[in-house]
């Protein structure tokens, strides 16, 4: 298929809401918060289309094939049923003369990777072993942050969701991916001792899980006795519930932790920002809750970002979000993310103070670690703690 890409909104393309005519929106959702959540059987069909779209510029499928008679993929809540000839929702598996094909081998992944010094951007810094020191000298190498040790990010090409506002779009130019061998990255981390960890991020690491877990395995299991070297995960979290259970088990043993995106509670918001439903997120958040906090409640083994995305991502949502976390636990770390105008959403502007401040005063009120990272684009410090 030849791939044209539809050319990202600018706020001078900004329009008003099909349905009620407010202002308050994106192009690339076409209709308004409050539409989603009160009239959605007309709004939501507007928000996929206009999804539906841009993933057909990209040369991907505008939805998840599910056709009557086809080999399923079990991998993320997408659940393909392809028929022979259909590719999936992610783009990297398919169906070929009736049987199962990925576009790499079991041993190999579509990637891109490279070193980042510590302290990095990472979304967990505040709390992690890396950017604290928390857990010296079992999971950390140095009381405070690890200055002249590096993060391995690991970037996957290929998502289980399309979100509109992505600031990593590049993933799902999946003809531009490198092919990586599992062997290259654990020999890279194997002759640099100043690797303290990997993080897999991308896209999401759903469609490529299973790499993910076997590669991590080994890694960990081959490094020299007493080295740290942390696995962790920056995801969707609609990964399948075994899939993500098995990733865990290395996260936890290796001190690493695992990021989930909570991109908005309401379900109808959730799916027009990125195409799927969050029920899965929420399901998967809480089985990794009940499996694995109390196992290292001391260093969080887990943590939730939200990017409040102007005019959908308000304080109702933070605070909808809020409450789900805490009622596991007031202890779990939660980040609140500026957002900056990006890929299909580039006629929204940053994140205004004022509802940064909202959000974060409505996540205090049920949680005791929440974070405020970039506020660099509104001219502060990188990150806030308290307020």
């Amino acid at each position: 298929m030849e791939m044209v890409f539809l050319k990202p909104n600018t706020l001078k393309e900004l329009r008003k809401c099909e349905i009620c005519c407010s202002s308050n929106i994106s192009s690339a959702i076409g209709v308004c918060a409050k539409c989603l959540k009160e009239k959605a059987e007309m709004a939501l069909p507007i928000a996929i289309k206009n999804q539906s779209s841009t993933r057909l510029s990209l040369g991907l499928v505008p939805f998840p094939p599910k056709g009557a008679n086809g080999i399923r993929c079990n991998l993320c809540v997408a659940e393909c049923v392809m028929g022979d000839g259909d590719m999936g929702y992610c783009g990297i598996r398919g169906n070929k003369g009736g049987r199962l094909f990925s576009l790499v081998g079991k041993d190999e992944a579509l990637l891109d990777f490279y070193l980042d010094p510590h302290v990095t951007n990472c979304c967990n810094a505040y709390f992690c072993p890396a950017g604290t020191g928390c857990g010296y000298p079992k999971y950390s190498n140095t009381k405070g942050p690890e200055i002249g040790y590096y993060n391995l990010a690991l970037f996957f090409y290929g998502c289980s969701f399309t979100c509109m506002f992505c600031q990593n779009w590049t993933h799902k130019l999946l003809g531009k991916a490198r092919r990586v061998k599992m062997k290259e990255l654990i020999d890279l981390t194997l002759n640099n001792e100043r690797i303290s960890c990997w993080c897999w991020f991308g896209g999401s690491a759903e469609p490529q899980l299973p790499f993910a877990i076997k590669a991590s395995k080994e890694a960990y299991e081959s490094k020299r006795a007493g080295r740290i070297l942390r696995i962790c995960y920056e995801w969707n979290g609609d990964g399948n519930p075994l899939l993500v259970e098995r990733a865990l088990e290395t996260v936890l043993e290796s001190g690493g932790n695992v990021k989930f995106d909570l991109k908005a509670f309401n379900p109808n918001i959730h799916k027009a920002l990125t195409g799927m439903d969050n029920k899965r997120v929420l399901e998967n958040f809480e089985m990794v809750y009940r499996k694995f906090w109390d196992k290292r409640s001391a260093f969080p083994v887990l943590g939730a970002t939200t990017l409040l995305v102007p005019n959908y991502v308000d304080e109702e949502e933070v605070k909808n979000i809020s409450n789900f976390l805490s009622s596991l636990d007031p202890h779990i770390p939660y980040n609140l993310l500026v957002f900056h105008p990006d890929f299909m959403m580039r006629d929204l502007p940053i994140t205004p103070l004022r509802q940064v401040i909202n959000c974060f005063r409505v996540a205090k009120r049920n949680l005791k670690r929440v974070n405020v990272s970039n506020l660099h684009l509104l001219g502060y410090p990188s990150q806030l703690s308290s307020l």
